[in-house]
């Protein structure tokens, strides 16, 4: 009796209360038209119904998903969802069971076998041409020089874009340093006027700022809270510090600037404007004021001047510091750029947008390889790293290892990382005829288990240098949003399983050269 081998077990049971019937407009139609799967359901007026949003059903895509049609039929709904399927290549496919959720239980559809036929071409009225021949084209140098060039522009545009950036920038405004207060305080009664705030009309503005500067000075040079007191406070602080650092101030002095501080807080506060002979004599008394208390402040031994030279010695450090700054910033973005250009060059643009994890297609492909054998009976061949034994009890389910005597696993890779390549060899305890197919499509099952989606299978035969045969089953599929690209190749011998996956990111021109090398490089230890 023939036992059936099933590689890798996919177990699924489900009892169903409801059913889901399935219909098909035609089960033989031309590649690229559309065959038009309708399911029906016939449920409770409260059950709740999901059918699938798929963009594949098997290996037919999915071009149309219609509107659900829903028909009342005595105290029963029939829900009817219809699907547009359509298929490019002919040939015969399977519409697997399509699993709809009525009350949060899986109820599968019927599974229907169509066919896709060719366009067939009348060749009585289509004249047929020859193949033309290939033509030699002169091969150009390599192309390192655009890499050359990329790396070039790409280098000018950042230095361009530096010295715009140094050029237009708005410089920022230098920081005035005053030596001593009444430096600070005359220099601003100068810039005061230069406003021109009395022709303009601003009049209480330059109030505000008039007073500001009496304020500022006596804060700084006294050392009283002039700008937080008001004109009373303040003039009872300038008698109190007066007094207490033995100042020789006249009585006028303070008469006249408290009558100046009043007068301001009039135009501040109740909009009283003053002639213009009065606010000239305004800014004289604060002017004089401030001379006044500047000199009647007690010479104490303080070396101004060599405060100044810290301050402006502790300036010139900053600046100095900024500068490093932004050089460190300018030489890390030319190095950061460098090795982005020389990353993209040696290991591929895919690497670098994959945020530098992964696995390199462009340097396993250019790098060097290791020619081995692999397993019992040995399977020689050449992969760009070599590949590691893997634990066969976690990678091989309980009931599948039952039926082995003997297996071991080699892998590189994952398809986590979108690449990965595998190799295994296996001892059955009975010796029996395998049926390769049957092998094949227990490991698309195992595939489905682990996460892959959409899969579209397709199989064909397999012979190695030295006329081994076996068979390949290629195809793609979907794995954590991803499209990838699959070959297996089994061989049979002696009751033995010998097998070997390569998978990659669709797409990748590196590791389909990858791939082509590797199997062009298989051959089989021939068992007696």
């Amino acid at each position: 009796m023939k036992l059936k081998l099933y590689i890798f077990l996919l177990l699924s049971t489900s009892l169903f209360a409801q059913k889901v019937e399935t219909s098909i407009d035609t089960t033989k139609n031309k590649i690229g038209a559309q065959f038009t799967l309708t399911l029906k359901a016939k449920v409770k007026p409260t059950s709740t119904v999901i059918f699938p949003k798929a963009t594949n059903f098997g290996a037919l895509e999915v071009i149309e998903s219609y509107p659900i049609d829903t028909i009342k039929e005595n105290d029963r709904y029939e829900l009817i969802k219809k699907y547009g399927l359509t298929q490019f290549d002919s040939g015969k496919y399977v519409i697997p069971k399509i699993p709809v959720l009525i009350d949060r239980i899986s109820v599968f559809s019927d599974s229907l076998l169509i066919e896709v036929n060719n366009v067939e071409v009348d060749t009585l009225k289509q004249k047929m041409y020859d193949i033309k021949p290939i033509i030699q084209v002169e091969r150009p140098l390599g192309n390192w020089w655009k890499y050359l060039l990329g790396t070039i522009g790409i280098i000018g545009l950042v230095c361009l874009a530096y010295f715009l950036w140094k050029k237009y920038r708005k410089a920022p405004e230098k920081e005035i340093v005053y030596n001593s207060p009444i430096e600070k305080a005359t220099s601003l009664l100068q810039l005061l006027e230069k406003k021109e705030l009395l022709q303009k009309g601003e009049i209480k503005e330059y109030y505000s700022e008039l007073t500001d500067i009496a304020r500022d000075y006596i804060e700084e040079a006294i050392e009283i809270p002039a700008k937080e007191s008001t004109t009373s406070e303040l003039i009872v602080a300038l008698r109190a510090a007066s007094t207490k650092k033995k100042m020789k101030l006249s009585k006028e002095i303070l008469v006249s600037l408290e009558k100046v501080l009043k007068q301001a807080d009039l135009v501040k506060f109740a909009k009283v404007k003053p002639l213009e002979f009065e606010i000239v004599n305004d800014r004289e008394v604060i002017e004089k004021t401030i001379i006044t208390l500047d000199k009647s402040i007690p010479v104490t031994i303080d070396d101004t001047s060599t405060k100044a030279e810290l301050l402006k010695e502790e300036l010139r450090i900053k600046k100095e510091k900024k500068k490093k700054i932004a050089a460190i910033i300018g030489i890390s973005s030319f190095l950061i750029i460098g090795i982005l250009i020389f990353i993209t060059i040696t290991k591929g643009i895919d690497y670098v947008k994959n945020g530098f994890v992964g696995h390199s297609t462009t340097e396993l492909l250019n790098g060097d390889w290791i020619k081995s054998e692999y397993g019992d009976p040995s399977i020689s061949i050449e992969t760009p790293k070599v590949l590691i034994r893997m634990d066969v009890q976690k990678a091989v389910p309980k009931d599948a290892m039952a039926l082995i005597k003997e297996m071991q696993m080699f892998g590189y890779g994952s398809l986590i990382d979108q690449f990965y390549i595998a190799v295994s060899a296996a001892k059955f305890k009975k010796e029996t005829d395998i049926d390769l197919s049957q092998a094949l499509n227990g490991i698309i099952k195992t595939l489905e288990a682990q996460g892959a989606q959409n899969i579209f299978p397709k199989e064909a035969e397999f012979t190695t240098e030295k006329g081994v045969k076996g068979i390949k089953g290629f195809g793609s599929f979907t794995f954590d949003n991803q499209r990838m690209y699959y070959e297996i190749i089994l061989f049979s011998q002696e009751g033995g399983l010998q097998q070997i996956m390569f998978a990659h990111k669709e797409g990748d021109e590196n590791a389909e050269k990858i791939a082509e090398r590797m199997l062009n490089s298989v051959e089989l230890q021939i068992t007696n």
